[in-house]
């Protein structure tokens, strides 16, 4: 069991939640986490499953809810609106097919929003799974899905 073994490298201290989560979902190809191993997780440190649940729903790397293998976001932060040359996420929804909160048919990607991630200073900005990606335009999103598989 994949869990366990993640769970045996840590000892059992709350501080050591977000790092285990991170790695366990990670060794998932639908990028959540189940309910299931949410309890086996809180069990091991000790902790409510509120706690746990807490922290999985504060930060937007974490699921509950199965989804693509790359998890596509987008800055929902005023600077990375404000672009006059094109609409970051119109494009990326054109490219992929699908709309905020869905993943594509082939579960590839998943498209979501995300609070600012660090980069005002280079908007636009998306991160893909723990890569962020700045000073976008159409070309650059086009090479970046283009790499990751998507024609």
């Amino acid at each position: 069991m994949e869990l366990a073994n993640i769970l045996a490298k840590y000892s059992k201290k709350e501080e050591n939640l977000i790092e285990i989560l991170l790695e366990f979902q990670s060794t998932i190809n639908t990028n959540f986490i189940s309910e299931e191993d949410l309890v086996l997780i809180a069990n091991y440190l000790n902790i409510s499953e509120s706690k746990v649940c807490s922290v999985m729903s504060f930060y937007t790397l974490l699921s509950t809810t199965p989804r693509g293998k790359y998890i596509v976001q987008v800055c929902n932060n005023v600077s990375c609106h404000l672009s006059d040359e094109f609409n970051v996420l119109k494009t990326i929804e054109t490219k992929l097919g699908i709309k905020v909160n869905e993943t594509t048919k082939n579960k590839k990607f998943t498209l979501e929003f995300t609070s600012c991630i660090g980069c005002c200073d280079e908007a636009p900005a998306i991160r893909i799974d723990n890569e962020v990606y700045t000073n976008l335009t159409k070309e650059k999103i086009e090479n970046i899905f283009f790499e990751l598989g998507c024609e």
